[in-house]
């Protein structure tokens, strides 16, 4: 992928605030690893950003051979695999450039896709910067989009999966909860904690539904991320990392391995 959105997003912050601001699932072989390929398509928690180890070849979609599709190619040995999803991906560029793997051989696809297109950088952005009620009212905002327009766009992507790959069992995995509520942590206040959660769920859901409607199964990550969000004392998130800016907010090694792998494993 190009230059990641939410890479944009935490350099946007850093400049603005003036500051200088894991054990893999085991799993039974699939006998998808039999029958045919795998293809994995999205954004940055599908590339791995995040988990490190990114594969230099890839350029800026920063795929990354600590992320989920490649443990689960590396456990179950498709007859093929096609790592295509990239950083800052949004449904056009889905769309445009990560379908041309796919085909009627294809077996397993999975994807990420949707949180550039509500905005999350941006959200994020407001967030961490401005007021309590500026984070809300911009929640509210990239709300609205999910209800209007995402649906559309996720169709849009689905319906071109299906006609690709018309015999891939296609696993959409959502995104995790971000914080947990009700600790003493550094950083945003308890109520632009809990709006932000409230905003992955809310997307989540959208998910979803659009994807049973298409006959795919959805990977809830929330469930195997619970316990590990950021204020956990155990995260498997990154926070703000002015070491490595365009890190930020993105799953670690772990949470690749622990959060995203056994949710796809689950489900494929």
């Amino acid at each position: 992928m190009r230059r990641s959105r939410f890479t944009a997003f935490t350099t946007s912050l850093l400049l603005a605030t003036g500051l200088a601001l894991t054990g893999a699932a085991t799993a039974q072989a699939s006998p998808l690893a039999a029958t045919g390929g795998y293809v994995a398509l999205g954004d940055s928690y599908s590339s791995g950003v995040g988990s490190g180890s990114y594969i230099s070849s890839s350029g800026n979609c920063n795929r990354s051979t600590k992320a989920y599709p490649y443990l689960w190619n590396a456990a179950h040995v498709p007859s093929s695999f096609a790592f295509n999803a990239c950083s800052g991906a949004k449904t056009g560029d889905v769309l445009s450039g990560q379908l041309g793997s796919l085909s009627t051989s294809t077996a397993l696809v999975s994807i990420t896709i949707g949180g550039n297109d509500a905005g999350f950088a941006d959200v994020m952005t407001t967030c961490v910067l401005q007021s309590d009620s500026a984070c809300l009212s911009r929640i509210n905002t990239a709300k609205a989009y999910v209800d209007s327009t995402l649906p559309g766009k996720l169709d849009s992507v689905y319906s071109a999966i299906s006609a690709k790959a018309p015999s891939a069992r296609v696993v959409v995995l959502g995104y995790p909860r971000f914080y947990k509520l009700g600790t003493t942590c550094v950083g945003l206040s308890e109520t632009k904690r809990a709006a932000i959660n409230d905003a992955a769920d809310y997307l989540n859901t959208a998910t979803q539904k659009r994807a049973l409607d298409h006959g795919f199964v959805f990977g809830d990550v929330r469930t195997t991320f619970t316990g590990h969000e950021l204020c956990s004392g155990s995260a498997w998130l990154h926070s703000l990392d002015l070491l490595d800016i365009g890190e930020s907010y993105h799953p670690t090694a772990s949470g690749q391995s622990g959060g995203y792998l056994p949710a796809l494993t689950g489900a494929a």
